[in-house]
């Protein structure tokens, strides 16, 4: 089998093709990221070898056109996570970096680890749709964060006294900006007093379009996947980021692959006579994140989750252990409900979702945890 490493780029792809078998190199090509271009690379793989693999480099907002090209034209596609793909690069003999030698550095990732430990590419319009949303949203906060800690400064300055009462997290407040709008329009006119309530207003105007993101985002969340709102501790944007994150649950063939790409699969450190397992620092911390706020809500609201953590802890382990064990247990539920097929429900049955009871988090997890499984 022959396995075509691509390192993507706005306007051009380098491929190399090395051997499974072997790990030699069976040829180099450099496309133009155009259709064109992603012609010419299905017909120079196709007179390399009949069978073959290509392993993309996981940069999906330069990948997806060529993603797209190969899943149509019935080729197998797997992501390559860009630290995998420099690790590889460090260990080999030649030094230096370019083009061709990432996309050699990211065939051999593959060749050395196995086709089938890498998820394969899944491309889900609708998934994509909720993480572009999800991503834009996650903006707009982060530059409201930033003005609002401009305004502040601004009031430090025009009334100090103001912004003292101003509890910590509660300038994005609609009555909390009117509150300070009035008092600016009070003061001596000034051009640090209009900067100030120009901030105002766009931080109102920022609050505005977050919110109703948020609320499209529910409505395309409960059309795509109703389950997961139902679920303890899970909520719009906790389950946008799980779906848009994921790209497509399918592509993870088990809930242990998943859990890998989540950063929730157990580490081995043993060492002599002692056996452990340590929490593991890779994956996707996007979705580690979401799986981490799932169980500290769980663990905060739960009787029975607080109960599991606490055998865990009779067992011996730390916190950190216990939480990673909980969180290798959502990890396996939320995959089992992601790849639940889409349920297509009309309006009134959306909000009867909406406003159901939420299920505890451990009532679908009976027996014994395996620590050792997930990698």
């Amino acid at each position: 089998m022959m396995v075509i490493g691509v390192d993507t780029h706005k306007s051009s792809h380098a491929m190399a093709a090395v051997s499974a078998d072997t790990g030699m190199l069976g040829g180099e090509r450099e496309i133009a990221a155009t259709e064109d271009g992603h012609r010419q690379a299905l017909s120079w793989a196709r007179a390399l070898r009949p069978e073959r693999v290509w392993a993309i480099e996981d940069c999906r907002h330069v990948s997806r056109r060529l993603e797209q090209a190969l899943i149509a034209a019935g080729e197998r596609v797997v992501r390559v996570p860009p630290k995998m793909m420099g690790e590889s690069r460090r260990g080999e003999r030649e030094p230096g970096k370019s083009d061709q030698i990432d996309a050699r550095a990211v065939a051999r990732a593959v060749v050395k680890d196995g086709v089938e430990r890498f998820p394969a590419a899944f491309l889900d319009e609708r998934a994509l749709e909720i993480r572009l949303l999800a991503d834009h949203r996650s903006d707009l906060i982060a530059e409201r964060t930033r003005q609002i800690n401009r305004l502040r400064w601004h009031l430090v300055d025009l009334c100090p006294e103001l912004e003292a009462s101003i509890p910590a997290r509660r300038l994005d407040n609609p009555p909390m900006l009117q509150r300070i709008a009035r008092r600016l329009r009070r003061e001596e006119r000034c051009r640090r007093a209009r900067v100030a309530l120009e901030l105002v207003a766009s931080i109102r105007a920022i609050s505005l379009k977050a919110n109703a993101i948020e609320r499209e985002l529910r409505s395309l969340v409960l059309a795509y996947r109703p389950a997961l709102l139902a679920e303890q501790g899970l909520g719009v944007l906790t389950a946008a980021t799980l779906i848009g994150r994921t790209a497509g649950a399918e592509r993870f063939p088990t809930d242990a692959h998943f859990a890998r790409q989540a950063g929730v699969a157990p580490v081995p450190v043993s060492s002599g006579r002692k056996d452990r397992h340590r929490l593991h620092r890779g994956g996707d911390r996007q979705l580690n994140r979401a799986l981490h706020v799932i169980a500290i809500t769980c663990a905060r609201l739960d009787p029975e989750t607080r109960a599991y953590l606490e055998r865990k802890r009779a067992e011996g382990k730390s916190n950190r252990e216990a939480l990673r064990c909980l969180k290798r247990h959502l990890a396996r539920r939320v995959h089992r409900l992601l790849c639940t097929p889409p349920i297509h429900h009309d309006r009134g049955t959306r909000i009867q979702l909406n406003s159901a009871i939420s299920v505890p988090c451990l009532t679908y997890y009976s027996g014994p945890v395996n620590v050792r499984r997930g990698w």
